[in-house]
């Protein structure tokens, strides 16, 4: 390359925080300021340069090119404006050796640009064959090996983070928002929780996904979107949207199947293919990360689950309606096991509503299996009544009362057990701690100073691995008192019901089974607080409710 009398001087400056060179806030060594002040030095005490543009991407990985400064600098190259790049070193334009190796030797020299990197003392005008076919492409190397390694340390730091509990979120989960005093804790957005609250609330008493989202419209309830900008975060979508965002029915899913709102904190659902490349993949549901009890909860783990249940469900509102009736989602065929649909006669001035077989329906091989809402009411009703009642006979309450009692002691015998790991644990941390000692006074050799080390640690890890199982067995005895002692709150409630409705039906009731006998089964969702069986209720209809079912 040919000197030329005068060049036009692009400077370029980068700066990310993969570059592992951070100071608190101010990064020192590649400063954004620091690169500046050093190539203008540098251009100050040359005769032939002139600043044409300085071009700063700031807070850009080096993996790729994928800049948007870097991509204005390569169009004023191509327009011919710009003759001479100027870098502090090679590790700014970029750590992908192949694409930082292509500008060097191929890209800047088709265009006649001269390339330099002031602190790795590279000159293309000045250096030789071998500096820019041999030293070059090692440089590059290296700053790809490094960029390769960051980005290591810092999977394996996120990792480590997200199953202590943090959350290393850029955003806050709506419905929560980052603690002023820990950054990686959510805690609950009172307004926007409060909305999360009703979306199940709603979803439980029968309301679609769609019916929600307009619902929120028609009250001017702000959609996620809309609100994060109204609190004044700034964050980039990839979904298309209007000018104001709208709740929709997938919006409604979205925050429906999110299991933070339990307050357990799940996390590493996707991650990058790998350190070059931004897009992501989804990762299987196993390896997610899931911690319990990370952040105060929104919604009780029951009516989540009872939520998943009903979205599995297709419990279409039909007739113009946004809401299902109580029993859409809940009543079955005893004998096909399809869903009963639901018919309104209108007879002699007479509403009569009913239900039959989908099967049937649709003339297909099975019976019409029909009964009045009304008697399928009062048969529900007595059967949960009976059931509860049995439940909270006193003998039973005595019983369970005494099995509380034994998990409570449950858990001291674990609690006991894991003090004693805990002694173990530490008693080897203290033989492991004189090792050294005795090797330093020749009572051990190194040889068995590494054997008892080894020893030492496997046998921590063990003890560390047996506390871990003795806390979450200890979670799960909690966890289930608690839920009994909300089961037979609940349960108490029944007693005073005189009409049935939705919120009871879900809340207690997983199934209903009808069989062409007559016969109606109800399948309790606690059925660990009842009989680990389906439960018959029993019925026998007259002639004269089939005549009126069959109209």
């Amino acid at each position: 390359m040919k000197a030329k009398e005068y060049y036009n001087v692009a400077i370029y400056l980068r700066l990310s925080r993969d570059d592992g060179d951070m100071d608190g806030d101010k990064m020192e060594s590649n400063s954004i300021s620091s690169q500046r002040d050093m190539i203008r030095s540098y251009i100050k005490n040359q005769n032939n340069m002139e600043i044409y543009d300085i071009y700063v991407d700031d807070g850009y990985s080096g993996v790729n090119l994928d800049r948007p400064e870097f991509h204005r600098m390569m169009k004023d190259i191509e327009a011919r404006k710009i003759d001479c790049v100027i870098v502090k070193d090679l590790s700014r334009l970029g750590r992908d050796y192949i694409e930082a190796g292509r500008l060097i030797q191929k890209t800047f020299p088709a265009f006649s640009v001269r390339f330099i990197a002031l602190t790795d003392h590279f000159d293309s005008l000045t250096a030789d064959d071998n500096e820019i076919s041999l030293v070059v492409p090692v440089k590059n190397f290296v700053n790809d090996s490094y960029s390769r390694d960051i980005s290591g340390k810092v999977r394996s730091h996120q990792k480590i983070k997200r199953e202590n509990g943090d959350f290393i979120g850029a955003f806050a989960i709506y419905g929560y928002k980052k603690c002023e005093n820990n950054r990686n804790q959510l805690v609950p957005d009172n307004y926007a929780a409060d909305i999360v609250r009703k979306i199940f609330a709603w979803k439980i008493e029968g309301y679609s996904n769609l019916a929600i989202a307009n619902r929120l419209d028609d009250l001017g309830i702000l959609c996620p979107m809309e609100y994060k900008k109204m609190c004044g975060e700034k964050f980039q979508t990839g979904f298309v949207t209007r000018v104001k965002a709208k709740w929709s029915a997938v919006a409604v899913k979205r925050i429906l199947t999110n299991e933070n709102y339990t307050g357990t904190l799940v996390q590493g659902k996707e991650e990058k293919i790998n350190y070059k490349v931004k897009k992501s993949v989804r990762k299987p549901e196993e390896e997610w990360t899931k911690v319990q009890d990370a952040q105060e909860a929104i919604v009780s783990k029951e009516d989540f689950n009872i939520v998943q249940d009903l979205l599995l469900i297709d419990t279409r509102a039909g007739d113009g309606r946004e809401k299902t009736h109580k029993y859409a989602g809940l009543l079955f065929c005893g004998d096909c096991m399809e869903q009963m649909i639901r018919r309104v006669n209108h007879y002699k001035g007479k509403e009569t509503v009913s239900f039959i077989c989908a099967t049937k329906n649709k003339n297909g091989e099975c019976s019409r299996h029909a009964i009045l809402e009304e008697t399928l009411n009062h048969i529900v009703l007595t059967g949960l009544r009976q059931q509860v009642s049995l439940f909270l006979d006193k003998s039973n309450v005595m019983r369970s009362l005494e099995q509380m009692k034994v998990n409570f002691e449950e858990v001291v015998v674990f609690q006991k057990e894991m003090e004693r790991l805990h002694r173990e644990q530490d008693r080897y941390l203290g033989l492991r701690a004189g090792l050294y000692e005795d090797m330093k006074k020749q009572i051990i050799t190194e040889e068995d100073f590494k054997t008892f080390c080894e020893i030492y640690e496997k046998r921590y890890q063990e003890l560390q691995r047996a506390i871990t199982n003795q806390k979450e067995t200890i979670k799960k005895l909690f966890q289930s008192g608690v839920t009994a002692g909300i089961h037979l709150e609940r349960m108490k409630m029944v007693m005073q019901v005189t009409e049935l409705d939705r919120i009871t039906l879900i809340s207690l009731v997983k199934r209903i089974l009808v069989y062409e006998d007559k016969r109606v089964y109800l399948e309790l969702r606690t059925k660990e607080m009842y009989s680990n069986f389906i439960m018959p209720v029993g019925y026998v209809g007259t002639d004269e409710q089939s005549r009126g079912e069959a109209m």
